[in-house]
Order: C-alpha cells, then structure tokens, then sequence
C-alpha cells in the first residue's frame, strides 16, 4: 500500500493529453454553429434562449448527451444559451423519453407554466415514437400524444452537435407566435 502512495504522489497525473490538431476543425465549426444559436436567439427572441429539460421516463442516454453540452469542450452558455431550473423562466422544453403514465400531467403542467412563446423538442428516439419502451404498459407514448411538438431531434440518444443543430433549426423555422 505504501508504494502506491508514494507512486502517485511522485508519479505526477495519469491522464492522456489532449488531441493536438484533430480537434481544431470541430472547434471551430462547433463555435460556428453555437454562435449561430446564440445570434439568432436573441434576434428572435430578445434575449438568451433558455431551456427547460424535462426527462418524462426515459433511459438517462439523452441526458448524458444533454449535460454534455455544459462541459468545458461544448460550453453551451459561451453562446449564450442556458438551462433553467423552472418552466416559467424557458422558451424551450427538451423533452426525452416516452412519456410514462405517472409522468403525463406532469408534463401537461410544465407546458402550461412556460410563458409564450413556447417550443417543444422531442429528443431522441423514445421521445419521437417511443423507441425501444413503445407499447409498455406504463408509457402513454411519444411526447406528442401528450403535447404538441416543434421539433424532433433524432437519434439514440443524439449527440450534443446535433442537439445544437436542432436547436438553430428550431430558431430558424418557427413562428414567433408558436405555442399560442
């Protein structure tokens, strides 16, 4: 045990360095397409967008990828985009997983206290058509049975790219008047 100990403590950090150049052009078409949201958001909308994630049953895969966004290599805020803890401060609800039968009026009540205007994203495959937990008892379905949907972001679970890009797709589609 003692020779572990002071093997890590002379040994110095067990990690791998960071990829030198290959990530350089994902850089920089990720800061691209972030700035793109962010500009665009607040073109639309005035101000950041702000977004509520709502997980109505599903897996946690979505999630992951979701809360990838916040890491140092994403960096959602830099664009100014940001999740919030409560419904009556978002523009967006990113809902994933099929919508189980306890999580339904939930949901129905989180729509409803999310000022206008308002968007619905379906993310991943579960919250489009209820991927692999379709026709479980406790599922009432995709998220659309339950709420009116703008946007499907497919995959499963998607990869936080292509949340960024649903999301600029979202801005650039949508009505102002949505969710009225």
């Amino acid at each position: 045990m003692l020779k572990h100990i002071l093997r890590s403590l002379t040994g110095g950090p067990v990690t791998e360095a960071a990829p030198a150049s290959s990530s350089a052009p994902f850089a920089d078409a990720l800061a691209d397409l972030g700035t793109r949201v962010g500009e665009r958001a607040r073109a639309r909308l005035g101000h950041s967008l702000s977004i509520r994630q709502v997980d109505a049953g599903s897996c946690n895969g979505c999630e992951l990828e979701i809360h990838a966004l916040n890491n140092p290599l994403y960096d959602l805020e830099r664009f100014g985009i940001r999740f919030v803890a409560s419904p009556r401060h978002a523009d967006v609800l990113l809902v994933t997983g099929p919508v189980t039968k306890n999580m339904a009026d939930a949901l129905r009540r989180t729509w409803e206290a999310t000022p206008n205007p308002k968007w619905v994203v379906a993310c991943g495959a579960c919250a489009i058509d209820g991927g692999v937990f379709a026709g479980s008892y406790a599922c009432v379905g995709a998220v659309e049975t339950v709420l009116p949907v703008d946007l499907r972001i497919p995959g499963c679970p998607p990869r936080p790219v292509e949340l960024l890009a649903g999301l600029l797709a979202l801005l650039e589609t949508t009505a102002t008047t949505a969710g009225t």
